[in-house]
């Protein structure tokens, strides 16, 4: 048996191997697919991992950015009232305190990281692209030869000489006047014996230079020298900006100075003149002694920054020539009926929305880093996530987080300290109305007509939806509602504007009377002749 035993052994090896390696193959196959399969699983779960935690490092750091400003607010509140160190501030003395700034950068900066949002940018990019080469195409094809003018750009940035001594007279007039006038009643108030009389004269004669030269001044330069719409713009929101900027100074020191009695020997008090220089040019239209500073400023940043400034400008030049000037040129005009309307408001949605996004990223996110970072100034939610909102009171509070905070804390907030917290609706609809009544007057002198498209869509929709979409909505349907209302309001604010702005050069005025004035045009020129 021992002899028969390796060969027996042997025959079984030899048996067996076909059948082993079948098997191993079979296995090695079936491992083959087991690897592929783990692979794509973690391909796929990678991918989720980088979404969630996107997804909550922005929640984190607004919830971050959120505590510290509240827990400076309580801690400022606690300072102020006298109150204990752990006893937290109520509402109604949070609401007492100011803005508190935070070190933080743009959202659109945080979200330029992420791949998929850059490539939403990079589409915008494309179109751009697209625009300029459709111009070179069909100038080439009307004039035979490869041509780009920019003649729209150039008239409508005219007179940039007027501009710029106009300007200059604003400037100088907000950087000294109302520190001189706050220095004077600082250095007055606590020593003479009737200060609600020196309070008054101050404020009378003070109300009576910003009437003059920050309220007349800038009107009668855009009217007398007949400046183009663009640098009437330029004049009209620098006005408003100078008149808000030093509102905010005055708001922000006074009651400061009233509080801090000075001591026997002690000087007063009172703001520093680099603080309010830096003031009037940071991006922000809130009064503070100092705010939080980077240590550098990134050039390469200011380069890019500038560049798609330019390229928004060339970017909203491309849209009014080519979607917007061929369908409301007068030689183009059809008789007005009620079809033909209907027709240019859907046909004007995109340029719309199109230059509702470029205005958007050109100034609030663009214009104002540019500014932030010259100046090193560290607080950058200019905005927030407006796109995501799903009730117009959400949009409202943060489509443009500059003047909103203005808006809330000198008006919403101050009406509600003169009623003593009551009349919350009534406070509501004050603010909706300045609002309605500074945009109407700003596309008014800009475009040199009277037509209170944007007023009638702000002061009764706009307060509609914002009592109606409030913030108890938080469907996405919500949010779908909203950018159609978006859309629709853009074709009709682009549709009437551009249809006015045709009328009153095809149509001019007969007569200066009153209501020649302020009724439009287009609803009685017939483009004829």
């Amino acid at each position: 048996m021992t002899t028969a035993d390796p060969p027996n052994t042997l025959w079984h090896r030899n048996v067996k191997t076909p059948q082993t390696d079948a098997v191993s193959s079979h296995a090695g196959g079936h491992e083959d697919v087991q690897e592929e399969r783990l692979r794509q699983w973690r391909k796929h779960t990678q991918k989720v991992k980088l979404r969630l935690m996107e997804q909550v490092q922005n929640q984190l750091g607004d919830m971050f950015d959120e505590a510290v400003a509240e827990s400076m607010q309580s801690y400022a509140g606690v300072r102020l009232n006298g109150g204990s160190a752990g006893k937290p501030a109520s509402r109604a003395q949070r609401m007492d305190d100011g803005k508190v700034f935070v070190a933080r950068a743009s959202l659109l900066d945080e979200l330029f990281e992420i791949s998929h949002i850059r490539t939403i940018y990079h589409m915008f990019l494309a179109v751009l692209l697209i625009f300029f080469l459709s111009t070179l195409a069909v100038d080439y094809i009307d004039q035979g030869r490869l041509v780009l003018e920019f003649d729209l750009l150039f008239y409508a940035f005219g007179r940039v000489g007027t501009v710029v001594w106009a300007w200059t007279v604003m400037f100088c007039y907000t950087l000294l006047v109302p520190y001189l006038a706050l220095l004077l009643w600082g250095s007055l108030y606590h020593s003479v014996p009737s200060r609600l009389g020196l309070s008054a004269g101050t404020g009378l004669a003070l109300s009576a230079a910003q009437a003059c030269v920050l309220g007349l001044f800038p009107i009668y330069v855009a009217v007398q020298h007949q400046l183009p719409p663009a640098s009437r713009f330029i004049v009209v929101m620098e006005q408003i900006r100078f008149l808000m900027k030093s509102y905010s100074f005055i708001r922000e020191t006074v009651p400061v100075i009233m509080r801090n009695t000075p001591k026997e020997g002690e000087s007063h008090r009172l703001p520093t003149f680099s603080s309010y220089l830096y003031f009037l040019f940071c991006p922000t239209l809130i009064y503070r002694e100092s705010y939080p500073r980077n240590s550098r400023i990134r050039w390469n940043y200011v380069g890019v920054t500038l560049g798609m400034i330019l390229g928004c400008l060339f970017y909203g030049y491309f849209i009014l020539v080519r979607l917007c000037m061929p369908i409301f040129r007068p030689e183009n005009k059809q008789p007005f009926s009620k079809r033909t309307l209907v027709l240019a408001v859907f046909q004007s949605i995109l340029p719309g929305i199109m230059l509702l996004l470029l205005a958007f990223f050109a100034f609030l996110h663009c214009w104002l880093n540019l500014f932030g970072e010259l100046l090193r100034f560290a607080d950058r939610m200019f905005y927030k996530d407006w796109w995501n909102s799903t009730s117009f009171a959400n949009y409202y509070r943060t489509w443009n987080v500059v003047v909103h905070d203005w808006l809330y804390y000198y008006g919403y907030r101050d009406f509600l300290w003169l009623s003593q917290r009551r009349f919350r609706t009534a406070a509501t609809l004050c603010v909706f109305l300045v609002s309605a009544v500074v945009h109407e007057y700003a596309l008014a002198i800009g475009f040199g007509f009277f037509y209170p498209v944007m007023f009638f869509l702000f002061a009764v929709f706009g307060v509609v939806f914002n009592f109606t979409m409030n913030d108890k909505r938080q469907s996405p349907v919500f949010n779908i509602i909203m950018w159609t209302c978006l859309f629709l309001g853009q074709g009709v604010l682009v549709c009437l504007y551009c249809q006015e702005w045709y009328a009153q050069i095809h149509c001019p005025r007969t007569e200066n009377s009153f209501w020649e004035l302020v009724t439009p045009r287009s609803w009685s020129c017939s483009y004829k002749g």
